[in-house]
């Protein structure tokens, strides 16, 4: 099969990096399925492109839909070869601030939504020993930050299911990466952030929720831009496990690395002195 006849799966593709990314993968002459909660929110893509676009309706917390847009996928165009894992949304709020039912359904839609569309999808992947999976994570998935701790909580489980899965799915031909945006001018600030429930005075979520409201459409990165070193990752011949997106996100992830690696180097020895005795060693398990 030649790159441009693969077949692209995109969830959350009404608006941001799934817009971009359809848009753009049309453009380059693949096809597309544009996954959207709200079909109508797609469907000017297949008109346009009648021969390479499908719209399909899929809210990734429905096992049915998600089971019936590949479906359809495969209907139309035999298989999935290209997986972009994007729909997802923000929480705000302190640990303590947002309640349990936002909390769940944030989980819901980050993390078992993900994994139901790439539990979908894989088994075709497996049979022909070929695919990549792309897994839209965030910086926030390397390094955490007061008041997304809940959102930021799930793109870290979206790395260490994706780096696992890597691991587990090399030797069948199937790449993986994880793609970690820092700031871009998508509606991630705008609608697609949900606020707490609740809100408690001894915390400083107010001012930090605030700020990210005022990010909105300030952001430094450019969609268009994203979605374009997305695709020439993909089509790349080595592709990475992690893609950073934007000179924010590489300052940040470097930092975080910085910051692990001092703990580790302060505490070396604590750490390392943690080990059974060799005159014990015998006796342990016994």
């Amino acid at each position: 099969m030649s790159e441009k006849n693969k077949v692209w799966f995109i969830t959350g593709s009404s608006t941001g990096f799934g817009r971009e990314l359809a848009e753009q993968c049309l453009e380059r002459g693949y096809k597309v399925v544009a996954t959207a909660r709200r079909i109508e929110d797609v469907q000017d893509l297949e008109e346009k492109y009648p021969e390479s676009a499908l719209a399909a309706q899929l809210d990734v917390t429905k096992d049915e839909e998600v089971k019936n847009s590949v479906a359809k996928a495969t209907e139309k165009f035999g298989t999935v070869d290209i997986l972009v894992n994007n729909a997802g949304y923000g929480l705000g709020g302190g640990i303590e601030e947002p309640s349990m039912d936002q909390i769940r359904h944030q989980y819901e839609t980050n993390v078992f939504g993900v994994i139901r569309v790439m539990r979908e999808v894989l088994p075709m992947m497996r049979e022909k020993k070929s695919g990549h999976i792309v897994n839209l994570s965030s910086v926030v998935g390397i390094k955490a930050f007061a008041s997304t701790g809940y959102y930021s909580s799930t793109k870290f489980a979206l790395e260490s299911l994706s780096e696992a899965l890597s691991q587990e799915v090399e030797h069948l031909g199937i790449k993986v990466t994880l793609v970690e945006p820092g700031g871009f001018r998508t509606d991630f600030a705008g609608r697609s952030f949900t606020q707490p429930e609740n809100r408690i005075e001894d915390y400083i979520t107010s001012e930090r929720i605030d700020a990210i409201g005022e990010y909105h459409n300030n952001q430094p990165g450019d969609p268009v831009k994203g979605a374009k070193a997305m695709i020439d990752m993909v089509e790349a011949e080595n592709p990475p496990l992690r893609l950073p997106l934007g000179e924010d996100a590489v300052t940040a992830i470097d930092e975080k690395l910085e910051a692990v690696r001092q703990d580790i180097n302060e505490w070396r020895e604590v750490a390392i002195d943690t080990k059974v005795d060799e005159e014990q060693a015998d006796g342990v398990g016994g």
